[in-house]
C-alpha cells in the first residue's frame, strides 16, 4: 500500500474520530480539503467523500459502511479510525507506510492498542502536529512538563501556516500546561495567539470557546488589577458575539456569568456605577435562562446568589423591586441546600437577606435572619462575622442603619 498522497490534510480541526480521518486523492478532494482546513463543512462533496460528511454528523456507523467497498490505503486506515480493531491494526501495520503508518500508530495509541506514540522525528506539517500532542500527553503522564511544552510548541509551528484552526487548538492545550506550572504570562499569550488565529473563521464555536477561556484566565489572574479585568470583560463579550443560547447554551451561560462577575469586580459599589451593575444583572438573568436548579445545580446556585447580591446593592433605580426580588432569590437558594452542607455559607446568605429585608422595612423578619445567622457563626467559631452582626443589630435598633454585608 502507498504512502498518504494528498497534503495538507484537515487533521486535528474537528473532534475525534473525524479529526483523525484523511481525505483520499479523488476528484474534488483538494477543494474539500481547503474548505475543511478553514473549518467549513462543504455544501457539496464527491460521493467518495460521503464517509467524511457522515462522520462530521456523528454518524460513525454509516461513515464506516460508506467505506466498505473502497480498497484504497486511505479507506483501510479510515475504517480503522472508525472501528479500531486490534486484529485490523496488526494487519495494517504490515501494509501501511510513511505518514499513513504514523497516523495508524497514533490512532492505535489513542485507543490503547500500543503503549507509546509513534516517533515524530521524521514527520512534518499537519501529520507531525497530529502526532506531537500524543507525545505531550505521554510526557505529562510522567510529569515531564518541559518535554510536553516542547512537543506542543513544535506542533504549533508545524501547522500554524497550514491550518490556523488546528494551531489554535494546540495553543489552547499549551496554555493549560503553562497555567498548571504557574507560567501565567505564557498561558495568556498562548490563548491570545489562539484567538487571533480564529479571526475570520466560520468556526465561531471554537472562537467563542477560546475567547471565554482567555477571559476566564484574565479574570482568575486579575487579583483586582483593572487592566486584566477590562481585558476579561472584552473577551467575554467577544465570546457572546460568537455563540448563542440555542447553539451552545452552556458556553453562553458561562460567558454571561463570568461577564457579570467581572463587571461587579470593576464596579462593586457607588451610584455612579449603577449602569454597569445593571449590565451585570442582565447577564446574570441570561445565565439563569440556562442554569436551573434541576439541570445545573451548582451553577444555578452561584448565579442565583450573585444576582441576589447584585440586586441588593443595586437598588438605586427601583429599590423596592430589586430588594423584593433579592429576598425571593435568597429564599430559593436557602431552600435548595441544607444548612449542614455549608453552615457559614448559609449564615452569610441569611445575613445578606436580613440586610435586604431591613431596607424593605420588614424589620421583624430582618432581625430574625440576623439572629439565626449570628447563632450559626458562633457555633462555627467565626467570631469576626458574629461580631459584625452584633454591631449591625445595635445599629438597626438605635440608628436605623442597614446591616453590614458579610
Amino acid at each position: 500500500m502507498a504512502h498518504l498522497s494528498l497534503r495538507p490534510q484537515p487533521l486535528g480541526i474537528f473532534p475525534a474520530p473525524t479529526g483523525y480521518l484523511v481525505i483520499p486523492p479523488v476528484a474534488g478532494a483538494e477543494e474539500v480539503c481547503a474548505a475543511l482546513l478553514a473549518g467549513q463543512t462543504p455544501e457539496r462533496a464527491p460521493d467518495a467523500l460521503r464517509f467524511y460528511t457522515l462522520a462530521l454528523a456523528n454518524d460513525r456507523e454509516s461513515a464506516w459502511r460508506a467505506l466498505a467497498h473502497d480498497s484504497s490505503p486511505e479507506a483501510h486506515y479510515n475504517r480503522f479510525v472508525l472501528h479500531s480493531d486490534p486484529d485490523v491494526y496488526a494487519y495494517l501495520r504490515q501494509r501501511l507506510h510513511g505518514d499513513l503508518s504514523a497516523l495508524l500508530d497514533l490512532v492505535a495509541y489513542m485507543g490503547g492498542l500500543r503503549d507509546d506514540p509513534p516517533d515524530a522525528t521524521a514527520l512534518s506539517g499537519e501529520i507531525a502536529a497530529c502526532v506531537l500532542p500524543a507525545h505531550a500527553a505521554h510526557a505529562l503522564a510522567r510529569q515531564q512538563y518541559d518535554a510536553a511544552i516542547a512537543a506542543l510548541q513544535r506542533a504549533v509551528e508545524e501547522v500554524r501556516c497550514i491550518s490556523p484552526l488546528f494551531a489554535a487548538q494546540l495553543l489552547d492545550r499549551l496554555a493549560t500546561i503553562y497555567a498548571n506550572v504557574s507560567r501565567s504570562a505564557a498561558a495568556l499569550q498562548a490563548l491570545r495567539d489562539a484567538v487571533k488565529l480564529t479571526s475570520g473563521s466560520r468556526r465561531v464555536d471554537l472562537r467563542a470557546y477560546l475567547a471565554l477561556r482567555l477571559g476566564m484566565l484574565c479574570q482568575d489572574l486579575a487579583n483586582g488589577q483593572r487592566t486584566l479585568l477590562a481585558e476579561a470583560n472584552e473577551w467575554f463579550q467577544e465570546a457572546l458575539r460568537c455563540c448563542s443560547i440555542e447553539r451552545t447554551p452552556d458556553l453562553y451561560a458561562l460567558a454571561h456569568y463570568r461577564l457579570a462577575l467581572t463587571i461587579l469586580a470593576i464596579a462593586p459599589a457607588g451610584n455612579g456605577d449603577q449602569a454597569l451593575r445593571e449590565r451585570a444583572i442582565q447577564s446574570l438573568r441570561e445565565a439563569l435562562r440556562v442554569y436551573t436548579c434541576d439541570t445545573h445545580y451548582e451553577q444555578w446556585l452561584n448565579a442565583q446568589v450573585t444576582l441576589a447580591n447584585a440586586l441588593r446593592i443595586s437598588s438605586v433605580a427601583s429599590p423596592a423591586d430589586h430588594l423584593i426580588e433579592a429576598v425571593r432569590l435568597y429564599d430559593e437558594a436557602l431552600a435548595s441546600r441544607d444548612q449542614g452542607c455549608d453552615p457559614l455559607w448559609y449564615a452569610r446568605l441569611l445575613a445578606n437577606q436580613g440586610n435586604a429585608l431591613f431596607y424593605l422595612g420588614d424589620v421583624a423578619r430582618a432581625r430574625d435572619r440576623l439572629i439565626r445567622a449570628h447563632a450559626i457563626f458562633l457555633a462555627n467559631r467565626d467570631y469576626g462575622a458574629a461580631a459584625l452582626l452584633d454591631e449591625a443589630l445595635v445599629e438597626m435598633e438605635s440608628r436605623g442603619v442597614g446591616v453590614r454585608e458579610n
